[in-house]
C-alpha cells in the first residue's frame, strides 16, 4: 500500500471516529430531557420540586398512583379510624393523609389517543397510498397544480382554521367525537402521506407492473401484489410521521374535545396536586404517553431506515 493510500485510509478512519462521536454525543444530549422525565415520574412530590434538583433520590410509585386515581384529604381523626390499607397503593396514598376516592380519567384519555392516533394514521396511509399511486402512474390534468395545492394545506398553520373547523364541527355534531378527530387528523396528514408515498412509488420501475399486466393481472392486482410489497419501507416511514403528528397534536384536541373524545395531551397538564401541578403524576403520564410511539417506531425501525434511504443509491 502506498503512502498516499495509507494517509487516505487514516484520514477516513479519523473522520468516521469524529462523526461517530458527534452522533453519540448528540444522542446522549437529546435523551437527557426524556431520562429526566422518567426519573421525575419515580420521585415524590417534594423531591420533584427540590432545589437544587435531586439526582439521587428514593424512588417511589406515588406519581403513577396519583395518575391513575383521584384522592381526597381526610381529617386526622378520620384517618385514625381507618383500618390497615389493603393494597400497596392505598398505603402510598395514606402517607399523605389522603384516601382513594376513585379512578382517574387518564385511562379513558389514553384510550382515546390510541383510537384517534392509530385510526387517523391508518386512514391517512391508505388514502395517501391510493392517491400517490394515481399521481405517479396516471396522466392527470393539472397534476403539478394539484400536488402543490395538496402540499399547501400542510403549510397553513392549524390556528388559522381552528375557528372555522370548530363552527363546522358544532353544526355537524362532530365536536367531542372520536370520528370527528380521526377525520380531521386524516385530512391534515393526507398531504404529507401523498407526497412521501409518491416519491417511493416513483422509484419503483414501471416495468414490474407492465410485466404483471402482460401475465394477466388486472391493474388492482398488479398494485396489490407488485407495488405494495415494494412500498413497505415507504409505508412504514409515512405511518410513523403521521402517527407522531396525530399522537402529539394539542391545539385541535384542546379546542374540539372536552370530555368524551379528549386525548391525553390536553389532559396531562390538568393533573392537579395539593399545591398545584402534581409533577410526578405529570411525568408518569408523559412517560406512558411516549411508550406507544417508541414501541411502534422500534418495531418498524428496519423498514424506517430503509425508507429514509430508499432511492438514494441506484444500481
Amino acid at each position: 500500500m502506498s503512502a498516499r493510500s495509507r494517509q487516505a485510509t487514516a484520514s477516513s478512519s479519523r473522520a468516521k471516529l469524529v462523526a461517530g462521536s458527534l452522533v453519540v454525543a448528540y444522542a446522549l444530549i437529546s435523551m437527557i430531557p426524556l431520562l429526566w422525565i422518567v426519573a421525575t415520574s419515580f420521585k415524590s412530590p417534594p423531591d420533584s420540586i427540590a432545589y437544587p434538583p435531586k439526582v439521587v433520590f428514593q424512588p417511589t410509585l406515588e406519581g403513577y398512583v396519583n395518575l391513575f386515581t383521584t384522592r381526597s384529604r381526610q381529617a386526622p381523626e378520620d384517618m385514625a379510624s381507618l383500618g390497615e390499607p389493603q393494597t400497596w397503593y392505598e398505603a402510598i396514598v395514606r402517607q399523605r393523609d389522603m384516601v382513594i376516592s376513585g379512578p382517574s380519567r387518564f385511562i379513558d384519555r389514553y384510550w382515546n389517543s390510541m383510537v384517534i392516533g392509530f385510526g387517523s394514521t391508518f386512514l391517512a396511509v391508505c388514502l395517501g397510498t391510493l392517491a400517490a399511486y394515481a399521481f405517479s402512474r396516471f396522466k392527470i390534468p393539472l397534476k403539478d397544480d394539484l400536488l402543490f395545492f395538496i402540499l399547501s394545506t400542510r403549510m397553513m398553520p392549524p390556528v388559522a382554521v381552528a375557528i372555522p373547523i370548530f363552527l363546522m364541527y358544532r353544526t355537524l355534531g362532530l365536536s367531542d367525537t372520536a370520528a370527528g378527530m380521526i377525520l380531521l387528523y386524516t385530512a391534515v396528514n393526507l398531504s404529507l402521506a401523498v407526497w412521501l408515498l409518491k416519491g417511493f412509488i416513483d422509484e419503483i420501475p414501471r416495468e414490474y407492473e407492465e410485466a404483471a399486466l402482460v401475465d394477466g393481472y388486472t391493474r388492482l392486482q398488479a398494485f396489490v401484489r407488485v407495488v405494495l410489497p415494494q412500498m413497505r419501507a415507504g409505508i412504514a416511514a409515512t405511518a410513523i410521521f403521521c402517527l407522531i403528528f396525530a399522537w402529539n397534536e394539542y391545539a385541535f384536541a384542546l379546542l374540539l374535545t372536552s370530555g368524551e373524545a379528549q386525548t391525553a395531551p390536553p389532559f396531562i397538564p390538568t393533573i392537579i396536586g395539593e399545591g398545584g401541578l402534581d409533577w410526578p403524576a405529570v411525568a408518569a403520564g408523559t412517560t406512558l404517553f411516549v411508550l406507544p410511539v417508541v414501541i411502534f417506531t422500534v418495531l418498524l425501525r428496519n423498514q424506517l431506515l430503509r425508507g429514509i434511504t430508499f432511492g438514494a443509491i441506484r444500481r
